[in-house]
């Protein structure tokens, strides 16, 4: 096998990282990493304990007086050192997310190690500037950082989710405690050897791996940690909240999703259809922007299902490091068998399975699902309302524009959407009317320096740009 595609080598990390060093946790508690292609431990680390969210929360604290003071630049020229670190390991990061995740290597390197890096780059340009002030009557109304951070973050992008907040939290002068996913943590260690490397002061950013009921709620807990910032189910992201409440401390909460894809009848149907099933599969499912409900109008319904059927075909299923494999496996036994629930119990509750499905061929070891398309499934049934993470596609049909924005508002969530015409103008009339947080038309490319958050039980506050920025700042008014 040729070495730039060779996975890893196991991958066994010891320590924390804390007020600038890597540090003993106080146990000998650790948390195996599977390879959820082959089901096989390729390394593990600590399971970190309340007394080390303690130390490292500490450690935060104590930098943040000095931090906060930086001048923008500086801290400007510390992210731009720690992108040149990162970028340096790319192909390392690339390789581990596909090991630990399951990632296929092309789209590891794409968007799993490739999207943190263009976010950070935005970032050191941010850093750069001051704080706007504004003049209002008598007042000036400054922002500052808003204090320690602790940063919650998912497995389906390791270092993505990570950098939109530690490098924005930075940007505004925070500092932080970091609590990778416990199913993801050794890209986690990839970053904060490059924070090694970028020379970052002691404290400002802190790694403390570890459970969700644990490490987690210990940092979403801990009475010095003015914002929790957190990315995950919804499930949790309630936990968090109720957990920042008891203390008064805000929280920025990046949460589930059930997005609509509304086709209108005049769209450029293969177009529409196979960006949508594109997106639906990307990360094997497991992305929360998803759009897992394809809504589309009654006339070019079968044709519709017909090219899902098609685009479905082509994803082979396999080794996420040979180059033919366009779908990797979930991240772990458990999620694989909640996908195949959802899957069961909508064909139980009357969906037509267009694709895929129980029955479809698997590879013979690793979490796999196949890539599954489900028609005629009911607006209010559990596949249209629930979060399933995996592979899988709703097709609902609609009769008229109406009936399309309804269904797609039909959702206690509202992160993202999408929406396909002909006719610009009232794609973009529709895209108004959704209610959800980015609604992407006739295929609009992701602007990392767009808002990005949801409505509703998606979560709170936003992520990227200035937005994000601003998420991780007090605001303050002087009167003269």
């Amino acid at each position: 096998m040729d070495l730039a595609t060779a996975p890893p080598a196991p991958l066994t990390r010891h320590h924390l990282h804390v007020a600038g060093d890597w540090v003993d946790p106080s146990s000998g508690d650790t948390i195996p990493v599977e390879n959820p292609a082959t089901g096989e431990t390729i390394g593990e680390v600590p399971a970190g304990a309340p007394a080390d969210v303690d130390r490292a929360v500490a450690a935060a604290r104590a930098a943040f007086p000095g931090w906060a003071a930086t001048a923008p630049a500086e801290r400007a020229a510390h992210l731009d050192r720690l992108h040149a670190a990162l970028a340096a390991r790319a192909d390392d990061i690339a390789r581990t997310v596909a090991s630990e995740l399951g990632a296929p290597l092309k789209l590891a390197t794409r968007v799993q190690a490739g999207l943190p890096l263009i976010v950070l780059r935005g970032m050191v340009e941010l850093a750069a500037r001051p704080a706007a002030e504004q003049v209002v009557g008598n007042s000036v109304v400054v922002r500052e950082p808003v204090g320690v951070v602790g940063a919650i973050t998912p497995w389906n992008y390791p270092l993505h989710q990570v950098v939109a907040k530690l490098a924005p939290a930075l940007a505004a002068g925070c500092t932080v405690v970091l609590k990778p996913s416990e199913l993801t943590p050794l890209t986690a260690y990839l970053l904060f050897d490059a924070v090694t490397e970028a020379g970052l002061p002691p404290g400002v950013v802190n790694l403390v791996p570890g459970t969700g009921p644990v490490v987690g709620e210990a940092l979403a807990a801990h009475p010095d940690v003015d914002l929790v910032s957190f990315t995950g189910s919804t499930a949790t992201g309630r936990r968090i909240a109720h957990l920042a409440a008891d203390r008064i401390a805000r929280v920025a909460l990046e949460l589930g999703g059930k997005s609509a894809n509304v086709i209108l009848a005049d769209a450029d149907l293969p177009t529409a259809v196979k960006v949508g099933v594109g997106n639906v599969l990307v990360n094997s499912g497991q992305t929360c922007t998803a759009w897992t409900r394809m809504l589309v109008h009654r006339d070019r319904y079968d044709e519709a299902l017909e090219l899902a059927a098609t685009a479905v075909a082509g994803y082979r299923l396999g080794d996420p490091f040979d180059p033919a494999t366009r779908l990797g496996p979930l991240v772990s036994a458990a999620q694989a068998d909640r996908v195949r629930g959802h899957v069961d119990r909508a064909i139980a509750d009357g969906a037509r399975l267009v694709a895929g499905g129980p029955a479809a061929p698997l590879p013979p070891r690793g979490h796999f699902v196949a890539p599954t398309v489900l028609a005629d499934v009911h607006p209010d049934s559990a596949l249209a309302q629930e979060e399933v993470f995996g592979p899988v596609l709703a097709v609902i049909p609609f009769t008229d524009t109406d009936e399309a924005v309804a269904i797609a508002n039909n959702s206690r969530y509202g992160l993202a959407g999408a929406v396909w015409s002909a006719d610009e103008d009232a794609a973009l009339a529709v895209a108004r009317r959704l209610r959800t947080g980015q609604v992407d038309v006739n295929g609009g490319a992701f602007n990392p320096l767009a808002p990005f958050g949801g409505y509703r039980q998606s979560g709170l506050g936003r992520e990227l740009g200035t937005y994000g920025v601003e998420e991780f700042t007090e605001v303050k008014a002087i009167q003269r």
